[in-house]
């Protein structure tokens, strides 16, 4: 009975371990419930009834208390925002002030431009940059704004704007430089380029979020000695010469008595034992006091002559 009691703890212990999450979650609703019922700390609970909506929208769920964990609005997702601005302001500049023939696809504004990358002007070294902020037609525009908006506020919120500007600023100038490599008579425009650095960030975010949640749980099971136990039965296994016909009993018979002792059982044990010391002490003391007492007794013989 003892090991299996030990091993059924033991797995008590690892499944409260996976089962955390929903326990953090339902913590945070209820604290959520308390503020919209209190009317105190709205300022806060806005912050992270954002975070919530973007999460459950964005992340898988595994990664998402990860994010939650780490996303704030302090500061906030200022450079995402700026860069967007730029590029729809640049882009109305052009199509209303500049001569087009169209709005849908813009050329002549644009291609005399000196924000846009052409290959007989590169050595205008900024171009490879501000190419970022010129596009081609509204489906264009759009299209890049919905994504790194939606894709660029969510990371900025956990990785903060220098080391998103870097990745976005990073896929602007290797799609420029791949242009001019592969493509070089060609003329470039959109933020396309930080865009797709974008989308390869928020995927990485996620490997990197899932990668720590294994880590956390990992070290987990590290602390409580689970791994350490796991490798000294597994060896066990390993060194027995004559393997058992069942692995699976093994396991269960080495970790319920490779198992740490509950404390209760111990001091359960040890209270056994006084009480054993105890009762020797008294059978010893009734052994003497038997032997007085037959002392004071007069003899058999005497008993009879009366």
């Amino acid at each position: 009975g003892g090991p299996r009691t030990m091993a059924a703890a033991h797995d008590l212990e690892i499944e409260e371990a996976v089962n955390l999450n929903m326990d953090r979650e339902m913590k945070e609703e209820l604290e959520e419930e308390k503020m919209r019922e209190g009317g105190a700390d709205k300022d806060r609970f806005k912050p992270r009834k954002v975070h919530r909506i973007v999460s459950k929208w964005m992340l898988p769920e595994p990664v998402r208390r990860t994010y939650l964990e780490r996303a704030n609005c302090f500061p906030p997702p200022v450079f995402i925002i700026s860069i967007s601005i730029a590029e729809l302001a640049l882009f109305i500049y052009y199509a209303v002030w500049k001569p087009q023939k169209q709005w849908i696809t813009l050329d002549t504004g644009i291609l005399e431009s000196p924000f846009i990358y052409r290959p007989e002007k590169r050595e205008e070294a900024w171009r490879f940059i501000s190419y970022m902020l010129v596009h081609a037609g509204v489906q264009h525009i759009l299209g890049n704004l919905i994504m790194q908006l939606s894709l660029g506020i969510p990371l900025e919120m956990v990785h903060k704007g220098l080391r998103v500007g870097l990745v976005y600023l990073a896929g602007v100038i290797a799609g420029s430089l791949a242009s001019s490599i592969f493509d070089p008579l060609k003329s470039l425009v959109g933020a396309s380029g930080g865009v797709y650095a974008l989308m390869g960030g928020y995927f990485m975010n996620v490997l990197v979020a899932a990668d720590s949640k294994r880590e956390q749980f990992r070290r987990y099971l590290e602390k409580s000695g689970v791994l350490d136990t796991l490798t000294k039965v597994l060896v066990a296994l390993y060194e027995e010469p004559e393997k058992p016909n069942s692995a699976l009993d093994f396991l269960k018979h080495h970790l319920g008595a490779a198992t740490p002792e509950n404390p209760e059982i111990e001091l359960l044990r040890l209270e056994l034992a006084e009480m054993k010391e105890k009762y020797e002490a008294i059978v010893e003391e009734n052994k003497k006091l038997k032997t007085k007492l037959a002392q004071y007794e007069p003899p058999q013989e005497e008993k009879r002559a009366e």
